[in-house]
Order: structure tokens, then C-alpha cells, then sequence
């Protein structure tokens, strides 16, 4: 496996283009696109896509109705198809084309010196009716006047007719359907069933002339063609050289993959204009996966179709028989897309704000309605540590009484120090619980577990797993008796990184509660959660609690060394742990997850920070370093099983969940072999 390379890792490079035009001037066109196509072979281009009717200009008007335009639009038009043989990317432009006495309006799709297909327009806007017939019924064949090449003959319709797709065989992945103009904007476009039939990305040529509310509809559509549809769609317009006589021209051009935006050109440039951009054929692969319903959905466009093996979903296979296609570039060629280091949290400040209000607002109101179903009196007992976690769950059930109209001493906040509470946290619990208002009480449990360690037979000074659980269930049980005594219910703390990797003790505060209001959410995400909650002035008193909170390193503080005993040190930077888990709750395999993450956090990478993220956070790491901690997160992950199988309710916050009831659900004696061996072999130590 090249490691290194985008095309390996399953990505393809696309490239939208907008090239001045010389309006009804087809050679000056085609030898503008021809030095175009050069510059993006050598950027190692798979696909590059031109405006609607690009060969010609698409405000000819009249002229396109003139012999001498449409005979050197096919002059041109054999020229490019010559010249493809010498360049990588599969060819999308627009052209006139005759066929049995009617002129189309069409895109051509040429490779390796062929022309593989070609695709007429089906919906015609008001004007285009005066030159142009619909391709809905079109399918037959077409002759390119001045082609000597084989076959004789090419195709035209057919593939639009069916919705079909083209494929690329040396592009895994990689099935482009066609459309133009208009046909985006229908109440059931052709993309959609050619997306059904397989194809990964969409293709809208076009040449719509601008206004001030254009291009806010293009990017609409086109986001919700490429979410609806679990696929790449990209979408290009015309630009600089259109006549200007009634319309003006941007050159807008897009691409969208699952509904998040990847590029977009700069518009009303003289210049040639466009984007390139890495499509994740393995990101819309799974995504379809997941949703699983897009075969079912095949079946309406089915229905009485049986016999018509003119919609078999094919037109055109475009692999490496065909010798005169050139090969894909080997090595590294980069990555032309940001990839989110934190891909639990939104990199934008507004709608990273959003996403906090949502997430808060989901975790207030599902234990509201928890604390109610069990009785209007219910307390809220939270064992408070002054580390992160039990501070999200207070400020949580804080939000819980304020919206059910109780007082927040309802809230029992208990701080439970044990044999290496640091005198920091144990003080910030206590200043958190008084800014809030809740009823707070301290149990000391180190009398409690000295006698159990001295029952157990334990040596006082040999700190391993049972000294430290020992501490940790003994809170719990403590915890869980006042909530009997007093009428509570235990919420719980643990979060989903540590519900991920297994950090937490079978049976006790972090891993059981009655109630666990932080289940769905990632330790990434709870860091800019109350960084959001100070932003908002939802708890003034607390505000400087809080960021003293937020700057210290996250410890359990169960073991007396002298040192601080960090968390991260032990199952490594949750920053990356939650990168791992994301990608791995999105199917990837483990050496595409190393290869993001390579270059998500390496120096020279393209990863993306989220608005707020503090200066000290901002840290690289090299391949070696996350390849050894994706073994372990790995390793952690199977081996942790057993411990999501028994946790308990809790709310899911993300659109991806941990949950046994319906979020995530495996074996617990299942082994990471496999995906272990996959990463021993396919990626390589530095």
C-alpha cells in the first residue's frame, strides 16, 4: 500500500474550471481548456469539469442555429478528444451537438482518447427551447464529423436517458453521474437516481447567468443534493467572456461532499477561475453503509422497468485496459482538504456556539425529565472532584433545576477526598459548589479505605490497580447510599473518550449512576462546552472556577507518588483518542485513521483548529507518535467492552453514540487482531 498517497487512502483529486470564453469561437476554446487540462495533469487531477455549453459560450443566441458554429464545435470537439490520450483527468464540457435533425445542449465526457459518453440536457429554461431539444427521450448514436477514431460511432442520450453512470475502475470508488443546468433544480432531478444507481459524484454543469440571490441558491442545492444523496456533488457555472447584453456571469463554481461544503472559487475574476479538491470516496462509501437505505430507495425508480436492460445503470467503464489513459500519480501529492483535528467539535465560532447551546440544552432537558419521572422531589447527587467531568454534570443539573423551578440545594454536591486529592481540585470543588448554590458536604474516605485495604491484606504503600479502586469504589458506594438516605439519584460523570478507551473503574462513579448526562459527549467537546458556559454568563459566580478548572491537567488523583498522575500520560492526548474515535465510529480502517491523522496533527498537515482553542493546546505530532497510540487506543477500545455493555442511561448528544441500547454494539470477547495487523502492515513507523 503507498501509504503517502490520496488515490491509495481513497480519495480523488476533482477540479472545477472556468475559463474566459471566446464567445462562438470553438478552437480558441478548446485550446484554452487543452492548456488547462496540462496544468491540472501535472497536479495529478482525476477529474476536471467545465461550464455548460464551455466550447462555444453559452449566450450564442442565435449563432448556435449557424452550420459554420456547430461544425467547428465538432472540429473542436475531435481535437480534445485527441488531446485527452495525453492527459490524466476525465473531461466534463459543455457543447452543441446534432443529432437526427435536432440540436441538444450537452456535456461530453472524454478520457484517454476517447469520447466515453455524452449527456443532453433534459429540462430546457424558456430561452433555451428556441435552439434546443430536451434529451429525456434521446438514446441512439451520434456522429462527430472530421473523427477518424474507433469506434466510428459514439454514443449519445443513452446514459442520461437511464440516469446512468460513468465508471472509473482505476479510481476505486470513484462513479460520476451528469447533469446540466436546470436539471438540478427539477422536483426530482436526475442526480438523485443516478446517485441510487451508484454514482459517488455528481456533476452539474452549468452557465446560469447571476443575480443577487444566485449563488445563495446554488450552494443551497447543492447541499442538500450532496447530503440527500450520501455523495460528492459538484457544480460549476460560467464566467468572464459571456455576453453581457442582459445577464452578468460569476463563474461561481462548488463542491460538496455529504453536505459539508469542501471548496468554492472566487467569482467575477477575468481570470480562470475554480477549486481543487480531495473527494472521501471512502467517507460517501461508509456514509451510504450506515444509512442503508438508499437500496431500498432504488426500488421506486425500478418499478416498471423490468425487461429494460437500457437502465442497467452503466454507460462506460473508463479502467486501465484502456492503454492510452495515463496512470495515476504514485506518492506523496499532499491532501487538498482541511481535515478537523477536533472532528467532534465545529471548527466555526458560530456554529461551534450553536453546537454547545444544542448540546447543553439536550443534556438539561433529559435530566429534567429524569429527575421528574422518577418523583417532583428528586435530588441530584454528584460526587464533585473539581476536574472536568463532575464540573460539566453540575452545571448540568444545575440548568435541570432552574427548568423544572426548583432550588439548586436540591442539588447534593459531595466531595469525597481521597489519599491524593490534591489540596487544588479539592478546593475548586468546594468554590464550584458554593457559586452554583447547590447543598454541599464532604466525606472524607480514606479512613473507610485504609480499613479495606487492612482487611484485604494490602500493603499501605503498594500503589497498584486494587489501591486505586479501592478509593474509586468506595465513592461510589457512598454516593449511591445518600442517594438512598435522601431521596437522590446519582448522576453520573464519565464521559464518552473515557466510556471509549475504558478509563474508568467497573462499577463505580465514572462508569455507573443512575443517571450519566455526560454518556454522550467526548472530552474535546466538554472543554469548549464550558468554555461556552462562561461565554454565555450562565453561572457568573463560577467563571473563575471554571477556567481554573479548564487550565489544570486531567488526573484521577488516586495515587500518593509525589507527581502529578496524568491521564494522558497513560492512554494518551484525548485530542487524538477523540480523533481515533470518530473516525473509527465512521468505519475507517486503521491506516486510513493514521493517515487523517497524519495530517491533521503532523507540522506540515492541513488540520483545522476550533475557534477558541487555546494557544497551549496547539501541539504536532509525528506519525511515529500516532501510530503508537492508535495501538493502544485500539487495543483499549475491544478490550473495553464489557464495560459499555453494563452502563447506564444517559443521553446521546452526537449524531454517534457509545450506547448498548442502540448506539454501539459488539462483542465484548471480540479481538482487535485484525485491526492491529492492518495497521502493523499498512502504515509505517515514521
Amino acid at each position: 500500500m503507498d501509504f503517502n498517497n490520496i488515490y491509495a487512502q481513497g480519495f480523488a483529486r476533482l477540479a472545477t474550471r472556468s475559463l474566459p470564453v471566446t464567445l462562438a469561437d470553438p478552437a480558441a476554446n478548446v485550446t484554452a481548456v487543452i492548456d488547462d487540462l496540462q496544468m491540472l495533469t501535472v497536479d495529478g487531477v482525476c477529474a476536471a469539469v467545465y461550464p455548460e455549453l464551455c466550447l462555444t459560450g453559452y449566450s450564442c443566441g442565435d449563432l448556435f442555429l449557424q452550420t459554420a458554429l456547430l461544425d467547428a464545435t465538432e472540429v473542436a470537439v475531435v481535437e480534445l478528444v485527441r488531446a485527452s490520450a495525453q492527459l490524466l483527468p476525465v473531461i466534463m464540457v459543455g457543447a452543441p451537438l446534432r443529432w437526427q435533425g435536432r440540436l441538444y445542449d450537452c456535456a461530453l465526457i472524454i478520457s484517454g482518447g476517447r469520447l466515453e459518453a455524452v449527456v443532453p440536457k433534459s429540462y430546457l429554461g424558456f430561452e433555451e427551447r428556441r435552439w434546443f431539444a430536451s434529451g429525456v427521450d434521446a438514446a441512439g448514436w451520434i456522429d462527430i464529423a472530421g473523427w477518424s477514431g474507433a469506434p466510428d460511432e459514439m454514443p449519445i442520450g443513452a446514459m442520461f436517458a437511464s440516469r446512468q453512470v460513468i465508471q472509473i475502475a482505476d479510481v476505486p470508488g470513484l462513479s460520476i453521474g451528469v447533469e446540466i443546468g436546470d436539471d438540478m433544480s427539477v422536483p426530482v432531478p436526475p442526480h438523485a437516481e443516478m446517485a441510487l444507481r451508484g454514482a459517488t459524484v455528481l456533476v452539474n454543469l452549468s452557465s446560469s447567468p447571476m443575480n443577487v440571490s444566485q449563488a445563495r441558491t446554488r450552494h443551497m442545492l447543492a447541499q442538500s443534493a450532496s447530503a440527500r444523496c450520501n455523495a460528492a456533488f459538484v457544480f460549476v457555472a460560467a464566467g468572464a467572456g459571456e455576453s453581457t447584453t442582459d445577464a452578468a456571469w460569476d463563474g461561481q463554481s462548488l463542491v460538496y461532499e455529504c453536505g459539508e461544503l469542501l471548496g468554492e472559487s472566487e467569482r467575477f475574476s477575468q481570470q480562470p477561475m475554480g477549486t481543487v479538491v480531495d473527494v472521501d470516496l471512502r467517507r460517501i462509501a461508509q456514509s451510504r453503509l450506515r444509512q442503508g437505505i438508499q437500496g431500498e430507495n432504488l426500488a421506486v425508480i425500478n418499478r416498471g422497468a423490468e425487461g429494460d436492460f437500457s437502465r442497467s445503470g452503466l454507460i462506460g467503464l473508463i479502467d486501465d485496459d484502456n492503454e492510452n489513459r495515463l496512470a495515476l500519480p504514485a506518492g506523496d501529492i499532499g491532501l487538498r482538504r482541511p481535515v478537523a483535528r477536533y472532528p467532534f467539535v465545529p471548527d466555526d465560532a458560530i456554529a461551534l456556539a450553536r453546537h454547545c447551546s444544542d448540546v447543553y440544552s439536550i443534556q438539561v432537558a433529559a435530566l429534567a425529565r429524569r429527575l421528574s419521572v422518577v418523583g417532583p422531589g428528586t435530588k441530584a447527587v454528584i460526587g464533585v472532584s473539581g476536574g472536568l467531568d463532575s464540573t460539566n454534570a453540575l452545571l448540568v443539573a444545575a440548568g435541570a433545576m432552574d427548568q423544572c423551578g426548583r432550588p439548586r440545594t436540591d442539588i447534593l454536591g459531595f466531595t469525597l477526598p481521597g489519599f491524593a486529592t490534591s489540596a487544588g481540585t479539592k478546593s475548586n470543588a468546594w468554590k464550584l459548589m458554593q457559586a452554583v448554590g447547590v447543598t454541599a458536604q464532604e466525606i472524607d474516605i480514606r479512613p473507610a479505605a485504609t480499613q479495606m485495604l487492612k482487611d484485604l491484606g494490602h500493603p499501605d504503600d503498594q500503589y497498584d490497580v486494587t489501591y486505586e479502586n479501592v478509593q474509586a469504589g468506595l465513592r461510589a458506594d457512598y454516593l449511591f447510599r445518600a442517594a438512598n438516605q435522601r431521596g437522590g439519584l446519582v448522576v453520573g460523570t464519565g464521559d464518552l473518550s473515557e466510556s471509549a478507551l475504558g478509563w474508568c473503574t467497573y462499577g463505580v462513579g465514572d462508569h455507573m449512576s443512575h443517571y450519566n448526562v455526560n454518556a454522550g459527549l467526548p472530552k474535546t467537546l466538554m472543554q469548549h462546552l464550558i468554555r461556552w458556559t462562561i461565554s454565555q454568563g450562565k453561572f457568573p459566580e463560577a467563571d473563575e472556577v471554571l477556567r481554573a478548572i479548564l487550565d489544570q491537567e486531567i488526573s484521577p488523583e488516586l495515587v500518593p507518588s509525589g507527581q502529578l498522575q496524568s491521564s494522558e500520560s497513560a492512554i494518551g492526548p484525548y485530542p487524538l483518542n477523540d480523533f481515533f474515535l470518530w473516525h473509527l465510529l465512521q468505519g475507517a480502517s486503521p491506516s486510513r485513521i493514521a493517515y487523517l491523522a497524519w495530517w491533521a496533527w503532523s507540522d506540515a498537515g492541513v488540520g483545522t483548529w476550533p475557534s477558541g482553542t487555546p494557544d497551549a493546546n496547539r501541539v504536532a505530532y509525528d506519525l511515529a507518535t500516532i501510530r503508537g497510540w492508535l495501538v493502544k487506543f485500539y487495543q483499549r477500545f475491544f478490550t473495553s467492552q464489557f464495560k459499555r455493555s453494563a452502563s447506564p442511561d444517559g443521553p446521546q448528544v452526537l449524531e454517534v453514540s457509545l450506547s448498548p441500547r442502540g448506539g454501539w454494539r459488539m462483542p465484548s470477547d471480540a479481538t482487535a487482531k485484525t485491526w492491529l495487523d492492518e495497521l502493523e502492515r499498512d502504515v509505517p513507523m515514521s
